[in-house]
Formats: structure tokens, C-alpha cells, sequence
């Protein structure tokens, strides 16, 4: 049985249904037993991320726009305002109840552009580090307030997997109104089978996706799966399971049903494949023999083994690294732009800040950036 005390880095999706009633209020209670199973895990070693969703729901009553069914439709700007709304009291909803056990919140909203655009990835991904080297808990949304389209039910599903993506995390829980992934819709199929386990999305896969809805406004299982599978091919195993029982995340250690998407490889191997074979190099960097050794050996690539730089590339664009020879011998993504690695190659770490006028990162490759090509 799959554990999540063996997650190294867990990504926590909670949907709007879970986190309000009818009437957008806040289910104080049900997030404060959430938090207590997050914090166990904390504490045994895990570090926690939360992908909330809820900001709309919560904003809609508080802004009197809670008339009528919950699920009435909001005009664009009406979303936006609840949103920026409601994300304060849920942010504060959060805090306080991370608070209860000595852990500290941190808010980050972001957009599909965040988390594709390579730029704003890498801001985002190394916000989100630092913050758990730090031992804070991100609490995580899309930036609903900001949108320049109608907002769409299910982005935060997506946005759980592409944050589990761009942080390598080993594990995602989307937590719904629905135990797992079905045959066929339980609710209208007398023999609709689970499904325990997924090893790979196929179009059968698809097609019970497709045939299963839940009433929480998220889309339906169609997202959970396209989740799944943006997950799965970043090396993370997601799990769905029913968040409306007592402690959800004890529940599903305990054996209570589910579905797990289990991914074939560990997030690192996941990411060090892209990095090798789904992008296209826009430069090369020349490095002396000392650099090439420490490379090999498992190192970062830092500004003093760098001895010339050919095309020009911004932060974040994957480049191949020669050696003295000519020769390639890595692949991966730089932490900065070309101009900048001609300023600081040759130059110790410590001395890059006087040069480029501020503090970079002391790699110029970091070694989880970079993987060896075959020599």
C-alpha cells in the first residue's frame, strides 16, 4: 500500500466544495482537522504545499452576491471581485489554522502563464523552495482577480499537478467529493467498479473519466485525470480521495478508498528526461577542464569553470555545455542570460554581485538543472 508518510514533498489540492457550504461559508472546523493531518506530516519530515481553491465562493457571499444557488453563474468582472474578496478570509482561514500547530503560512497566486512562461517558472519555483527550506506551508491559488479570460472550473486541479511539475514533488492529493476514479458514474451505475490504482492513462481511462461528474463546480473527473496525467509524467503519483470524511489525509493511510496514478519514475529522473530530450538548446557554454570534472562528479556548473559563451539565451533557456574540446558533455537550464555569464565567467561566486549589480544565484547551471549527456 502506497503511503503518504513516504512522500518527501506533498502537494495538497482542496476544492471549493470541501472548503464552503451552500452559502460560501467557511468550514472552519473541516480545514482545522485538514491542518491537523498536514501537520503531522510536517512534522515527520514532509514539506507541505496547499492548492486552495474556494477565494469565489467565499468573496460571492461576503460581496451579497450569494443569491441563489451557489453554482449561478458570475459575470467576469463579479468572479473577479469575489476572488480578491474572498482570498483574504481564506488566506486568514489558513494562517490561523496552520498557526494552531506552530506552522507558519505563506500566500502565492498564480496563472497558467506562471507556471509556462520559463521566466515567471523559474521566479515561481524558487519562491516556492525557498519558502519550504524556510519550514513555511505555501498556500497556493490561481490568480482568479487578474484573469484576462472567464474563469474556468478545474484550473486549480491542473494548477496542483503543474505546481507539483515545476517543484518536482513526489506526491499530489486531490481531495473531492468522490473517492477515486470509476467504471462509470456510481451515482447512475448500479455496477460501476473502483479503479484502485492507475499506471497509465489510456483511452479507456478516458472514457470513464468522461462518464463521472462531481457537483463541486471543478469540472468533473475529466480534470482530475488531465491532472493525473501531467503529474504522472513528472514522476509524481496523485491520489483522488473523498475529502468530506473525518481526517482526510490519516483516512487514506488507514486504507480508505481511493485511486492512485502512479508514476513509472521519481521526479528528478522525470525532470532530468525533459530536460535532455523535450527542449531545444539555444546556446552553448565553454568550460575548462576543473569544471568538466566537477560536473561529472555531480556539481553545479559556477561562473569560475566558464570560459566563453556562443548564441544568446535568457535566464531559464536550455543550453549545451562543452568542454575545452568542443566536445558536449551536458545539457541544462541556465540561471542566467548569456550577456550575464560573459560578465561573471571566470569570476568566483562571491564577486558576481559587484559585477552584475545584484545578487544572483551562485550556479550558473544548478546540478538538478543540468544532466550528463553521454561521453
Amino acid at each position: 500500500m502506497i503511503s503518504l508518510n513516504e512522500s518527501r514533498r506533498l502537494i495538497i489540492k482542496v476544492g471549493s466544495a470541501l472548503l464552503a457550504d451552500e452559502e460560501g461559508n467557511l468550514r472552519v472546523k473541516w480545514i482545522d482537522e485538514l491542518v491537523a493531518d498536514a501537520a503531522e506530516l510536517f512534522h515527520n519530515g514532509t514539506e507541505i504545499i496547499i492548492v486552495s481553491s474556494g477565494a469565489i465562493a467565499v468573496g460571492r457571499r461576503i460581496l451579497g452576491l450569494a443569491a441563489g444557488p451557489r453554482n449561478r453563474a458570475l459575470r467576469l468582472e463579479e468572479s473577479q471581485a469575489a476572488a480578491a474578496t474572498g482570498q483574504v478570509r481564506l488566506a486568514h482561514s489558513w494562517q490561523e489554522a496552520l498557526a494552531r500547530h506552530n506552522l507558519l503560512a505563506a500566500q502565492i497566486l498564480l496563472t497558467t502563464e506562471d507556471t509556462e512562461n520559463r521566466r515567471r517558472y523559474l521566479n515561481a519555483r524558487s519562491t516556492i523552495t525557498t519558502l519550504l527550506k524556510l519550514g513555511v506551508v505555501p498556500i497556493i491559488n490561481e490568480n482568479d482577480t487578474v484573469a484576462t479570460e472567464e474563469i474556468r472550473f478545474g484550473d486549480n486541479d491542473r494548477l496542483a499537478a503543474r505546481v507539483a511539475q515545476m517543484i518536482s514533488a513526489d506526491t499530489c492529493i486531490i481531495l473531492s467529493d468522490i473517492d477515486g476514479l470509476y467504471t462509470a458514474d456510481p451515482s447512475k451505475t448500479d455496477n460501476a467498479n473502483h479503479i484502485d490504482q492507475v499506471h497509465s492513462i489510456t483511452s479507456d481511462i478516458e472514457k470513464m473519466a468522461g462518464s463521472t461528474s462531481n457537483d463541486d463546480g471543478s469540472g468533473g473527473m475529466i480534470t482530475k485525470i488531465e491532472a493525473a496525467r501531467i503529474a504522472m509524467q513528472a514522476g509524481c503519483r496523485l491520489v483522488i480521495s473523498d475529502g468530506r470524511i473525518k481526517r482526510p489525509l490519516r483516512s487514506i493511510d488507514e486504507g480508505a478508498r481511493c485511486t492512485w496514478f502512479v508514476a513509472e519514475a521519481e521526479p528528478m529522473t522525470a525532470r532530468k528526461r525533459w530536460i535532455a530530450g523535450s527542449l531545444n538548446p539555444v546556446g552553448t557554454v565553454y568550460i575548462d577542464p576543473g569544471a568538466a570534472k566537477a560536473l561529472v562528479s555531480g556539481n553545479s556548473l559556477l561562473p569560475a569553470g566558464v570560459v566563453r559563451v556562443e548564441g544568446n539565451f535568457d535566464r531559464g533557456d536550455p543550453v549545451i555545455i562543452s568542454n575545452d574540446k568542443g566536445i558536449e558533455m551536458a545539457r541544462g537550464l541556465s540561471a542566467y542570460s548569456s550577456d550575464d555569464v560573459n560578465r561573471i565567467r571566470g569570476l568566483k561566486s562571491n564577486q558576481t554581485e559587484e559585477v552584475l549589480g545584484y545578487r544572483g544565484r551562485e550556479e550558473i547551471i544548478h546540478r538538478d538543472d543540468l544532466i550528463i549527456s553521454k561521453l
